[in-house]
């Protein structure tokens, strides 16, 4: 860890209102690589001093942990169950992140009553003292993205230069811009082939958003094409260990930084119980449609 790095640590560490800064990935279609960009920017942000927890929101195909090359005992599932507490489930990583496993649990946190949502929610300020916590969404549109994605502080949107892919992206823009139009979308584009063709990409996902949607969407980077990636993944590890000087590693590194650069927002309605309490009312607002 390099000295701006812990005394970024050291400030943060000793800042009392420092809340978590909810971040969640998401895709318009699936087979994007958001998976493993959420892993390797989590274990970026924490290579630079900051202290990362990653929620693998994915309710269907949950792989995370297939990524990490590990197999949780405890999920979100066994909290709400009454069988285990929040911080029990929190599993600390070598990779100097900690992950939730949430695929199974997230299930069932629609179907709580307001006295198991309060427990929850007070649950969460065991949690509340990492700098960032990363959400891994899963693909599309589905009402159980959208509820992550509404209930984080930021968004970051994954796409690749493919046409299925840039449409697909634009669509979940818009569903997001449909319910909050003041959200902060960023938008990454993965597997591009050069620095020309991710602008390109990224510049054309911000004009059509911007043309049609009248939203702003921020372009945070791109990442290149890199057979480590796959080769990373086939070995279940992050790219950003195994093959730290790898082009799509370096690639990372600089979103990361620039993650890292932005103000996290102090107000009062951020951090890990304000995300879950967002995310249990939209679940409320879906019920009661």
């Amino acid at each position: 860890m390099d000295q701006a790095a812990n005394l970024r640590k050291l400030v943060l560490e000793n800042n009392p209102l420092k809340r978590t800064k909810t971040i969640a990935l998401t895709s318009g279609k699936g087979g994007v690589g958001k998976s493993s960009l959420a892993v390797s920017i989590s274990i970026a942000l924490a290579r630079r001093g900051a202290s990362v927890t990653l929620l693998d929101a994915d309710l269907g195909l949950a792989n995370i942990n297939v990524i990490l090359g590990i197999i949780p005992k405890y999920n979100l599932y066994h909290v709400i169950k009454g069988k285990k507490k929040l911080k029990d489930i929190v599993i600390q990583v070598p990779e100097d992140i900690k992950i939730i496993a949430g695929a199974s649990g997230f299930h069932q946190l629609a179907n709580l009553d307001p006295k198991q949502r309060t427990e929850f929610i007070e649950a969460l300020s065991d949690l509340d003292n990492d700098d960032y916590m990363i959400i891994d969404t899963g693909a599309g549109i589905s009402q159980n993205v959208l509820s992550f994605v509404l209930a984080a502080d930021e968004v970051i949107v994954v796409t690749t230069p493919e046409p299925t892919a840039i449409t697909d992206a634009y669509g979940i823009i818009k569903s997001i811009a449909s319910q909050t139009p003041d959200k902060s979308i960023k938008l990454i584009v993965n597997r591009v082939q050069s620095v020309a063709e991710g602008k390109r990409v990224a510049q054309r996902v911000i004009n059509i958003a911007g043309q049609f949607l009248n939203i702003k969407v921020e372009n945070i980077g791109f990442v290149f094409d890199d057979v480590y990636v796959g080769k990373s993944i086939r070995n279940q590890k992050p790219f950003i260990v195994s093959y730290p000087k790898s082009k799509a590693s370096a690639c990372v590194s600089i979103i990361a930084e620039r993650i890292l650069n932005r103000e996290v927002d102090m107000e009062k309605g951020s951090g890990l119980a304000s995300f879950f309490r967002n995310f249990l009312r939209s679940g409320n607002d879906e019920d009661e449609e």
